[in-house]
């Protein structure tokens, strides 16, 4: 990755940790998961004016045009409500962009793609899209969402035609003020704008004159580069990238810095990179015990409890599913090392998901089970594996878990750092030999250190060892 992404993405991360970051979705954002963007939008209203659309970049006023000779806007009512009402599956971006621990969230589109994957991961989440939801605060949101041009189920006021945006500093100025605000106060990552909204344009401008150079934040934009292989003349390609060096140096002037990126795909790794950096800090640990091993029942408690324990000391945020013989006393070590600190419990350094019993019906049960170790996994990036076995029902024999199994699968979906502690036996040694045969496939930067330290997972020593060795195998992955 280029230092200039490195250098935005270790800043960035610093803003979430401290609440202070924001993000403006345009329309290209929406474009991966099928939706059109504005030019497709309006190409049949452009074809009713005998207008080539490609010709066209001033659309607002292709819009007021369609309006002027009809004298209303049915028509483009009817294209929005039709275009924005399809269902469209989420992409990766907007599930990365839901996960990601951030309070705000501005957007121009109408579409709301934002506010369901919000919603997938059960965050509450308030829309606003009309000055009376401004005034009203959804109980125990941890999610805002600002759609400062309104939303498709009300396509009559949304901003779409000259008019609507020459009455919006009077009509919608409660969203100018708010967005300023946020301007001033937070950190923005610009994803999938033009910054050809004039509304934006003012909002920016007027940050600009009224706190001067050197009072403003620093926000941030994604764009892709201006491609040889988009024009079929090399005189227009030349005169395109010229003219889009001098919008983005223009841009330095309301303290946007452009971050230009060679394909649209790319965007997806740079968010990935960012909850990966978020969560470097995040441990999952997945676990079952109906029985220990070789260890005993005490010692195998001493070790959950001490390790989870020495994980909070060491600035660690720990993540747990509540597994049967393990995660008691995962919680018990770790609360009790939050609570002598702070003297309070902290949501942030242990989060509990423990999972739903009395389902009978086995395939909701494994339906909603999966569900919890994609959300629980997803926000870790390490996953700890001990023990893994449970006692099967049917024949009230002590077998392999084969949900821990699935955590193991789902962690390498998502690319988390993998420590199996193989000592503990049964499905986490399994992990360990796994790994261990295919070492640098999994971590392609091992050195000797941390291959010696790995070696060290499958050795059966007193817990406190094994403990130090897991925290030095933590302290080789950085």
């Amino acid at each position: 990755m280029r230092k200039e992404l490195s250098v935005f993405i270790e800043r960035y991360v610093k803003e979430i940790r401290d609440n202070s970051a924001a993000v403006f979705v345009g329309a290209g954002f929406s474009k991966s998961s099928g939706y059109v963007d504005w030019k497709q939008l309006l190409e049949s209203v452009a074809n009713e004016l005998d207008l080539d659309i490609e010709k066209e970049n001033d659309l607002v006023s292709l819009a007021q045009y369609h309006f002027n000779k009809n004298q209303n806007r049915s028509v483009i009512n009817n294209i929005i409500f039709e275009e924005f009402s399809q269902n469209k599956q989420l992409s990766e971006n907007h599930k990365i962009l839901a996960r990601l621990p951030i309070f705000t969230y501005w957007t121009t589109n109408y579409d709301s793609l934002i506010e369901d994957a919000l919603k997938e991961i059960q965050r509450v989440v308030d829309i606003k899209h009309n000055n009376k939801q401004l005034s009203i605060t959804k109980p125990h949101r941890d999610a805002i969402v600002y759609k400062m041009h309104g939303d498709k189920e009300n396509p009559d006021d949304t901003i779409i035609i000259k008019d609507d945006y020459e009455r919006y500093y009077r009509e919608h100025a409660p969203f100018i003020t708010t967005l300023s605000g946020d301007l001033i106060s937070k950190t923005f990552l610009f994803i999938g704008f033009s910054f050809l909204d004039p509304n934006i344009d003012y909002i920016l401008g007027r940050i600009r004159i009224d706190y001067g150079e050197g009072n403003r934040r620093q926000h941030y934009a994604l764009m892709r580069k201006i491609k040889k292989s988009d024009f079929k003349e090399i005189a227009e390609y030349e005169y395109a990238e010229r003219k889009h060096q001098l919008f983005v140096d223009d841009l330095k002037r309301y303290n946007i810095k452009v971050l230009l990126i060679d394909e649209y795909s790319e965007i997806t790794n740079i968010l990935k990179e960012i909850e990966r950096r978020l969560n470097s800090k995040n441990i999952f640990i997945s676990g079952s015990a109906a029985e220990f091993g070789m260890w005993s029942k005490e010692e195998a408690s001493d070790f959950i409890h001490f390790l989870s324990k020495k994980l909070i000391q060491e600035g660690y945020n720990l993540v747990s599913g509540f597994g049967l013989g393990v995660g008691s006393f995962v919680i018990t070590g770790a609360l009790e090392e939050i609570y002598m600190k702070s003297k309070t419990i902290n949501d942030d350094r242990l989060l509990l998901r423990p999972f739903p019993q009395g389902i009978e019906n086995e395939e909701t049960r494994m339906k909603l089970w999966t569900t919890y170790r994609e959300d629980m996994i997803s926000r870790a990036g390490i996953s700890i594996f001990l023990f893994g076995n449970k006692n099967d029902a049917k024949t009230e024999k002590i077998v392999l878990a084969n949900g821990m199994q699935s955590e193991f699968e789902i962690a390498k979906r998502h690319e988390t750092a993998i420590i199996p502690v193989g000592c503990t036996g049964f499905v986490a040694e399994e992990i360990w030999r796994e790994l261990n045969q295919n070492l640098l496939q999994y971590y392609p930067q091992a050195d000797e250190n941390f291959q010696k330290c790995f070696q060290q997972l499958n050795e059966k020593k007193d817990y406190k060892t094994v403990i130090n060795n897991i925290l030095e195998c933590l302290k080789q992955l950085k």
